[in-house]
């Protein structure tokens, strides 16, 4: 029914109407003003103070000349600034670009130039790769966080902006679909791919979030992993912003730092990759450390090995787990393993999450019946708005009307998930496919091991050989017989590990995912052409 309004009366409408990420700030704040929204170091601020440093942060910027639109870089590790700058920038219109600060400075150039920024905020100590990356490109804003030093010459100071100035609100219209976010994958490709997100993306995700991860305001949550991957910043952070809980910002998951902080700010909620639950199961303070307020767990960026499950579960009987699976392009939640689920679908990635639908198609985009392997494909408000500046991966992404993942699954009658691996971690060899994912489960059953790691190699007989990084449990003293002689009754011959690395560590990514990628090319001469 088509109504006729005056432009006038259609802005007011669509401004009563505006529900976007900036607006999530403002409406918690006018619910629990009082309430601590946020404990960063030595600093604790209410919703109300918070809400009153957005303000100011994006009057700042907006008297800079950024508007809507505009691109504005953020390279920093967490910090109560990042949290500030997520929201002001939200408010605004102006779209924040989270930057990985393990970049080089020609990668962090390449974002960068990509996005077209028009300015850059990044910690004291990251302000000489941001320079470099800068080179003589000229932007309306070069400022710094400090976080430990001096501001540095001819970049300013952060906190003047949410410190002083008008704490008015913009009044920016933002619709649902105006991008807010644009994340750059990390990716196997040479160059990085800028995933557009919106309100409507992200406040879609946030009710899945909610209702499937059983989300409150009474919730304490640690946030440890980096901000600038959409796991933390918009599974966690921002949920929590939404409902009015209070968030505990880390700078990064030390495992002493973390344990300390659950105890001490008595957190309820805490999300960690599988490698970093680990490492909080291995370090000397865990049986030391009242981790008593502690009830809801959440894991992703990679499965979590069913041997570490059970850990957990005996050594944490308290605490609820809940299993995370999605992407980047997904805001990035898509399906959703529960607490009752943990252990009788041991492995599982759940089932799609409230606002999602998911299926399994084969390479011609035809649905795969149940028990075959396809790749993983969803339909979502979540969905990403595209990838920014390149039509061909966007098509190729969205083909036939769904998300097209990259990651290869096997989905039972009643709709659970299991990831076998991404296409690229799939080894063939000898014209058999081997998931590393099932190496690994087998190797983890192994007495021992802490950790493991299984890719694909050359090798010039079967094409792929399969490999394993070992690391061991401290104390443990482990041989490549030992995990080979441990698979050979585990595992069909052409799955066994052809060559078994024994380490100290696994190389891994802020977020806590295994960089095979490094793995592959550290361990490409295993197999030597003789062989």
């Amino acid at each position: 029914m088509e109504q006729m309004f005056t432009a006038d009366t259609a802005a007011a409408i669509a401004r009563a109407r505006q529900h976007s990420v900036g607006d999530l700030l403002h409406r918690t704040a006018r619910r629990v003003p009082g309430k601590t929204a946020v404990v960063a170091g030595d600093l604790r601020v209410t919703y109300a103070e918070f809400d009153t440093a957005v303000n100011r942060a994006a009057n700042a910027l907006a008297a800079r000349g950024l508007g809507k639109g505009d691109r504005l870089a953020l390279l920093s590790h967490n910090c109560w600034q990042y949290a500030v700058l997520a929201y002001a920038t939200a408010r605004l219109g102006v779209v924040l670009v989270p930057v990985n600060f393990m970049l080089t400075a020609q990668e962090v150039g390449y974002i960068l130039e990509h996005s077209g920024a028009s300015g850059v905020v990044a910690e004291d100590a990251l302000v000489p790769t941001a320079r470099d990356a800068l080179g003589d490109r000229d932007v309306a804003v070069r400022a710094a966080i400090p976080l430990g030093g001096a501001t540095p010459e001819g970049w300013e100071n952060v906190d003047d902006w949410w410190r002083t100035g008008p704490a008015t609100e913009p009044g920016v219209p933002v619709a649902d679909d105006d991008p807010l976010r644009l994340m750059y994958t990390s990716g196997t490709e040479s160059r990085p791919k800028g995933v557009m997100l919106s309100s409507r993306s992200l406040i879609s995700q946030y009710v899945s979030c909610v209702i499937d991860g059983e989300m409150s305001g009474d919730d304490v949550e640690v946030h440890a992993l980096p901000m600038y991957h959409c796991a933390q910043l918009d599974c966690f952070f921002s949920v929590d912003v939404y409902l009015g809980a209070t968030s505990v910002i880390l700078p990064g998951p030390d495992p002493a730092t973390l344990l300390a902080t659950i105890e001490r700010e008595k957190a309820t909620k805490l999300f960690c990759p599988p490698t970093v639950w680990i490492s909080l199961l291995r370090h000397p303070a865990f049986d030391t450390t009242d981790l008593s307020s502690l009830r809801k767990g959440y894991y992703g960026a990679s499965p979590m090995p069913v041997e570490v499950l059970k850990e957990l579960r005996e050594r944490l009987p308290d605490v609820r787990l809940w299993n995370f699976y999605g992407q980047t392009e997904m805001a990035p939640l898509a399906t959703i393993l529960r607490p009752h689920e943990q252990l009788s679908r041991a492995g599982s990635a759940g089932r799609a999450s409230v606002n999602v639908e998911t299926m399994l198609v084969d390479d011609a985009g035809e649905p795969v019946p149940p028990g075959e392997v396809g790749e993983i494909v969803h339909r979502s408000p979540h969905a990403a708005l595209g990838y920014y500046n390149d039509e061909e991966k966007t098509a190729a992404a969205f083909l036939g009307g769904w998300f097209h993942s990259g990651d290869l699954g096997v989905m039972t009658e009643d709709g659970y998930l299991s990831v076998v691996d991404r296409k690229k971690d799939m080894i063939k060899t000898g014209g058999e496919n081997v998931a590393s994912r099932e190496v690994e489960e087998a190797i983890y059953e192994l007495d021992g091991v802490a950790e493991v790691a299984v890719f694909g190699i050359s090798h010039p007989h079967w094409i792929e050989a399969v490999a394993a990084v070992v690391v061991p449990k401290p104390g443990a003293a482990l041989t490549g017989d030992d995990v080979r002689a441990h698979t050979r009754d585990r595992l069909a011959g052409y799955k066994q590990p052809k060559y078994v690395v024994i380490a100290e560590a696994l190389p891994k990514n802020p977020s806590g995912k295994i960089l095979k990628r490094e793995l592959r090319s550290a361990h490409a001469d295993l197999a030597s052409p003789a062989e």
